[in-house]
């Protein structure tokens, strides 16, 4: 705190005054001392000074305005506390919802996983349920048919072949094959797609079948190769199409086609070059 201030002026007043508003208290408070009157060259120069009897009351003033200040700067500090209490009551509240929300997203993500396995279990189930096992299936149709067989299963690098043996398999079979045919799209269809194709065989029909239609594609085949001209089956089924065109695969003399729709689908032998 200031408690002397030197003042200069054109007269000791107006240098007491300037002094005055300088140290910035009333003039009954202050003793003043006149170090120049001043002149017509010269300013009046003065000293003013706090007295003793009022020094006491502007200390407790400035220690009133201190402590004023102290109080308002620690109420500042605790605003400031209190805004940066706020500020992360505030974020950590927006992390518990980012953090729930997260929390949501992996619950829903889970949900739909679950019904997706869900679904895949069921999707598996249906597949189960829908296919069975071939050589059961055809142990079952035929002990509903009261006839007793036996079942061999042969396997290969292409093929899974069930052949049936038994007596009185004629009935099953069908006047030219039509049972056995039937029977062998059915097993198909009932059977799970696999990487080899299932083959049936009941009672030699397609042993026999097989050979016979083999020497026939033979014998057609040299009747091409000899005539070069081209000869038209009768419609066949795919089973008996894909015998005559195995049989004749590896004859350099002709080339098989398969033509029209089905069920009046053809087998065509004609000389090798006539594509």
């Amino acid at each position: 705190m200031t408690t002397s201030v030197e003042g200069t002026g054109k007269t000791i007043e107006k240098a007491v005054e300037n002094a005055l508003l300088e140290l910035k208290v009333p003039r009954e408070d202050v003793d003043i001392k006149v170090l120049s009157e001043g002149g017509i060259f010269k300013k009046a120069k003065v000293i003013v000074s706090i007295s003793e009897d009022a020094l006491a009351k502007y200390q407790k003033h400035k220690k009133f305005v201190e402590e004023e200040k102290e109080l308002e700067k620690q109420e500042k500090f605790k605003d400031k506390e209190d805004k940066a209490k706020k500020e992360e009551k505030k974020e950590n509240k927006k992390q518990e919802k980012a953090k729930e929300k997260e929390i949501k997203k992996e619950e829903k993500s889970l949900e739909k996983e679950e019904k997706k396995l869900e679904k895949e279990e069921e999707e598996k189930k249906i597949e189960k349920e829908k296919y069975c096992d071939p050589e059961e299936f055809l142990k079952e149709l035929f002990e509903v048919l009261n006839k007793e067989v036996e079942i061999t299963t042969l396997e290969d690098d292409k093929y899974i072949t069930y052949m049936v043996a038994g007596e009185n398999l004629g009935e099953v079979i069908g006047h030219r094959g039509e049972g056995y045919y039937a029977l062998n799209t059915l097993l198909k269809q009932v059977a799970k797609k696999g990487d080899k194709k299932i083959l049936l065989d009941v009672g030699s029909f397609r042993e026999k079948r097989v050979e016979s239609l083999t020497q026939m594609a033979k014998r057609l085949a040299n009747k091409v190769a000899k005539t070069g001209r081209f000869i038209k089956l009768d419609p066949m089924n795919p089973s008996d199409r894909r015998i005559i065109h195995t049989a004749l695969q590896d004859d350099n003399r002709v080339t098989t086609l398969s033509k029209g729709s089905e069920p009046h689908r053809q087998v065509i032998i004609f000389p090798k070059g006539d594509e």
